[in-house]
């Protein structure tokens, strides 16, 4: 039982999203710094305020309703999204691009120099007899 309790926690698959989630939290912490730092400070020097929370605030039949309530965390997932695609998705891609490229295998017709010397070559394998 705990052998395969030992094998499943040692698939490549299962470490693979213990690393994501750990740096998936760092990067977290690195996006909410920015947010606090540099996103915040400036929707308040355009909006008065340090978030959007308070922003399209109105009362309907006795029940208040905040806009700016479901603003700030969208502001917040759109630059976590941002960050995320612009610092990890895109250069991951950008190398498997590279990566394919190496790898694709050379689709160019060969010279006709080079084509006419195998073609010699070939007939000079058929008419010479193995050694």
């Amino acid at each position: 039982m705990l052998k395969g309790f030992k094998n499943f926690l040692m698939r490549g698959s299962v470490v693979d999203l213990a690393v994501a989630v750990v740096i998936g939290a760092a990067f977290a912490k690195v996006v909410s710094g920015l947010l606090q730092g540099l996103i915040n400070p400036l929707i308040a020097s355009v909006a008065g305020k340090p978030n959007l929370d308070s922003v399209g605030e109105f009362t309907l039949n006795q029940a208040e309703f905040s806009i700016g309530l479901l603003l700030t965390p969208l502001v917040n997932f759109v630059c976590v999204a941002a960050g995320i695609y612009f610092m990890v998705v895109m250069p991951l891609n950008k190398l498997a691009e590279r990566r394919a490229r190496g790898v694709e295998p050379r689709t160019e017709s060969p010279s006709e120099e080079v084509a006419l010397l195998t073609e010699i070559r070939d007939s000079m394998q058929v008419r010479s007899p193995a050694r």
